[in-house]
């Protein structure tokens, strides 16, 4: 009922009217006096009239146009409804109770109004974090403060310590640790160097920063972040659809419900006309709709809000809602699971070499390549301070390694087809590289390369793999927990390989050696099992899998348009973990829409039931109406304090 608030209380406004609101709280004043005058002062009946409909007009004004419009296109609304309720009420001589009664549907209105207020600013609140202007270096040396929305790609911004970054860019010079809690919901902050990213919004620590800037304001990752909320909160969930939908023939039926409890009993049966219009204006009130209307949308908006706090994106209430429904995910390998480069994960000495020695000889051999497995032995060298000359006369041999010259020695790195060739294999090393290989890992064998009067010698072993992140594992078992009763991974490496890694990590079955059209068929064969799935990657490279699946769930979006764009949930940082959270939230929020529309359908039916029957008043009906709205709002807001 798309008409539901009153003009006082739009819920697309920062800040109520201050005029409604003082009306309604002369309105309620008068009443209050009306009651007093008639409880106490029997004989001034016209008094308290007189008290009553000057309460009724400062606190109804507001509903005659829309009611108005209503009757005009004779489609009934709530407003239409409270005013016929008003006008019979009168018509009766229950002043008093009608005045009430507008007092009390004004006080409804508001509150309708304040919680979609209070839900959409905890979401604009967004717009707050990334500072108005930028310290932009003028031509003499000295700064000025421009503002961001004149702040041009390229340019360079300077950040001090405990500012807010205003634009996104690249660290072009110094070094600080950075918060960037608001975008990606890291709770510990990140350390940033020269050529690390950084986000606007983001809060830099103690250092100060030179930041090139890489996105015009309206481009950054935090504009594009509330731009997505907005949408989403105003895409209707399929449980909101269907309320409308509801209400938008249960309010005719209603009304004409009541026209026919007006006329029925005293046609057909000699009913006394005033008691029966009574219960008439007593139903059209109980039919209010209000606590079930606004049920949905406070739920969807507060669980949208509480995500994006945490660093997730849900791109609408439908996703919200899907997510809480979730039974399966299917996950990719690379940068899902593993952190989606290799690194050297063990060395192991051989022929009295030590571990350090190993990965000497064979930085300076890779370090002319650029193969990814070479660069990995390279930077463990510079990452562990093991000082390497870079070796001469380097010849690659494709497919199997390369080798070289090391202080007038020759020296060789390759896999382990290459360690057959070169002849070095004893059955102690094959066994030690059939152990390495049956983690997944690749196997790099460090030696001396054989040449006259030298037979050769393996002088290490050093194994490359794509690691496991360091929270896979708990993540998985978070995932089970929440309800995910399976877990599949899907990638295109090897099956031993995706064997090893879900084994590691408890995943329930893993497939390998995929192509794009098998994870879709894969993902098929999920929704046919389980009906709810969602898929897990990159955004861009699992797009045909996660544009299959019931929701596409893209990792690490933070910085990564493309990434945020195209999936339905984006996590802005790589932790597989936030995924249990949001089903979870995704769930409860799901529990309290079906506890809230079963709530406001139940008092209906039992006011309904006690004004048929004659127990019910028309204050007690709006007071109930009241209560039931204020009860709906407060449980759905309770999403807005789910612990981050």
């Amino acid at each position: 009922m798309s008409d539901r608030h009153c003009e006082h209380c739009s819920p697309h406004e920062d800040e109520p009217n201050k005029w409604p609101a003082r009306s309604l709280a002369l309105a309620g004043a008068l009443a209050t006096v009306s009651l007093v005058v008639r409880w106490t002062s029997p004989d001034y009946t016209m008094v308290s009239k007189g008290i009553a409909a000057t309460a009724i007009a400062a606190g109804g004004w507001f509903l005659l146009p829309s009611a108005w419009e209503a009757l005009r296109r004779l489609r009934p609304n709530i407003n239409l409804l409270m005013v016929v309720a008003t006008v019979g009420a009168a018509v009766v001589g229950e002043w008093t109770e009608a005045a009430t009664v507008v007092v009390l549907f004004g006080v409804a209105e508001w509150l309708e109004g304040w919680a979609d207020r209070r839900a959409t600013r905890a979401t604009r609140a967004l717009l707050e974090l990334a500072p108005d202007t930028a310290r932009v270096p003028k031509p003499d040396g000295s700064f000025e403060e421009r503002p961001v929305a004149q702040v041009p790609v390229g340019a360079v911004v300077f950040v001090q310590s405990g500012q807010r970054i205003p634009l996104d860019g690249t660290v072009r010079s110094g070094g600080s640790s950075v918060n960037q809690a608001p975008i990606t919901g890291e709770s510990v902050p990140v350390e940033k160097r020269r050529g690390d990213p950084v986000f606007a919004g983001t809060i830099n620590g103690e250092g100060s920063l030179e930041i090139e800037v890489t996105k015009a304001e309206g481009d950054t990752t935090l504009a594009k972040i509330i731009r997505l909320i907005e949408q989403a909160q105003g895409q209707k969930a399929p449980t909101q659809r269907f309320v409308d939908s509801f209400a938008h023939y249960y309010t005719p039926a209603v009304t004409l419900a009541a026209v026919l409890v007006f006329l029925a009993p005293p046609l057909l049966f000699g009913g006394v006309w005033a008691v029966w219009l009574y219960r008439a204006c007593v139903l059209l009130i109980i039919a209010c709709p209000c606590a079930l209307v606004i049920s949905t949308p406070v739920s969807i908006v507060a669980g949208l809000t509480a995500l994006a706090r945490r660093g997730v994106v849900v791109k609408g209430g439908m996703h919200l809602e899907t997510l809480g429904r979730l039974r399966a995910l299917a996950v990719d390998k690379t940068g899902t699971i593993t952190e989606g480069k290799p690194r050297v994960i063990e060395v192991t000495g051989r022929s009295g070499r030590s571990e350090s020695d190993v990965v000497r000889i064979a930085a300076a051999i890779d370090d002319h390549s650029a193969h990814p497995l070479a660069q990995a032995i390279v930077a463990r060298a510079r990452a562990t301070g093991v000082e390497f000359r870079r070796s001469e006369d380097y010849q690659a041999r494709t497919g199997r390694g390369a080798e070289a010259i090391i202080e007038g020695h020759p020296h060789f790195v390759g896999n382990h087809r290459y360690a057959h060739e070169l002849g070095v294999c004893s059955p102690e090393l094959e066994r030690e590289l059939a152990v390495i290989e049956s983690r997944g890992q690749s196997a790099v064998v460090v030696g001396h390369q054989p040449h006259a009067g030298c037979t050769g010698e393996v002088l290490g072993v050093i194994a490359v793999g794509d690691a496991v992140r360091a929270n896979a594992q708990t993540a998985i078992a978070s995932l089970h927990a929440a309800g995910i009763g399976k877990v599949v991974m899907l990638s295109g490496d090897n099956q031993r390989t995706v064997d090893s890694i879900a084994q590691q990590v408890g995943i329930d079955v893993a497939r390998g050696d995929l192509l794009p059209d098998d994870k879709v068929t894969a993902v098929q064969s999920l929704l046919s099992q389980y009906g709810i799935v969602a898929m897990v990657g990159d955004g861009v490279n699992d797009a045909p899998a996660m544009a299959t699946a019931s929701l596409g769930i893209a990792m690490g979006a933070a910085g990564a348009d493309a990434a945020i764009e195209t999936a339905d949930i984006a996590l802005m940082q790589d932790d597989l973990g936030e995924i249990a959270d949001a089903v979870r939230l995704g769930r409860r929020t799901l529990g309290i829409i079906r506890f809230n529309i079963a709530f406001a359908l139940g008092l209906k039916a039992l006011f309904l039931g006690l004004a048929l029957f004659g127990y019910a008043s028309l204050w007690l009906a709006i007071l109930a109406d009241t209560g039931a709205t204020l009860l709906v709002v407060g449980n759905a807001l309770r999403l807005l304090r789910a612990p981050r």
